[in-house]
């Protein structure tokens, strides 16, 4: 997945978390992640396709301490707001998407 330059993971937005750091043994936290990525790829897709930057929004992959996929939206707060008046208007009023 590419963005707004080769650096678009560390572009400005810390996207680590506390429990970033936390491995247990023998938890396949790859195949997660794998899954996890192919998820973050495909919304980064929709994310570029109607104009946002990478760089001010972006789906990220990560795993929990199951090594279960994870993708977390890490953004700046108003583009994210940007983002969420966008989903508003599409859903369908009822708290549903259209």
């Amino acid at each position: 997945m590419t963005g707004s330059g080769e650096d678009w993971l560390s572009d400005g937005l810390n996207v680590t978390g506390a429990d970033s750091g936390l491995w247990v043994s023998g938890v396949d936290y790859i195949a997660g992640w794998r899954e996890a990525r192919v998820a973050a790829d495909r919304l980064n897709r929709a994310l570029l396709s109607v104009g946002f930057e990478l760089s001010a929004v972006r789906a990220v992959a990560s795993t929990n301490e199951d090594g279960r996929g994870v993708v977390r939206l890490a953004g700046w707060p108003d583009t994210v707001d940007r983002l969420a008046q966008l989903l508003e208007a599409r859903s369908d009023g009822d708290g549903g998407a259209a």
